[in-house]
């Protein structure tokens, strides 16, 4: 994708690519969404955003790997299991070259429901 576009909706997002990371992003969309069934899809940041009481996680596609944005917290929990990617703060870069990590993202997503859900009872309570 050369020029900076706006995206309404994750698909019209997941279209901009290459077939290949097409497939990818697709895959990715449906272990987020069978692991936080009941969150909404958004563009957020111009990136695919999942939605549960706030951001669950984000993704995006780059020239040479996937972005995973789950929040600090997200990715403080699953330091072990990440720390043989490149990731940051808030982040993890999974190489396209390679198989996702699709269980452990699920596992990263449910954790971050969690996560959301007992944040809005707290707030309730």
């Amino acid at each position: 994708m050369k020029e900076k576009r706006t995206f309404q909706t994750i698909d019209e997002y997941i279209e901009g690519f290459p077939p290949e990371t097409r497939d990818l992003l697709q895959k990715l969309r449906k272990v987020i969404r069978e692991a936080a069934p009941q969150a909404s899809e958004a563009i957020s940041y111009q990136m695919p955003t999942f939605r549960l009481n706030g951001n669950l996680v984000h993704f995006a596609a780059f020239q040479n790997h996937i972005g995973f944005y789950p929040t600090p917290s997200g990715i403080e929990k699953f330091q072990a299991q990440l720390s043989s990617y490149k990731n940051a703060k808030g982040s993890v870069q999974f190489p396209i070259t390679k198989p996702l990590p699709y269980d452990l993202i699920a596992e990263i997503v449910k954790f971050r429901v969690e996560e959301n859900l007992l944040k809005t009872k707290s707030k309730k309570s």
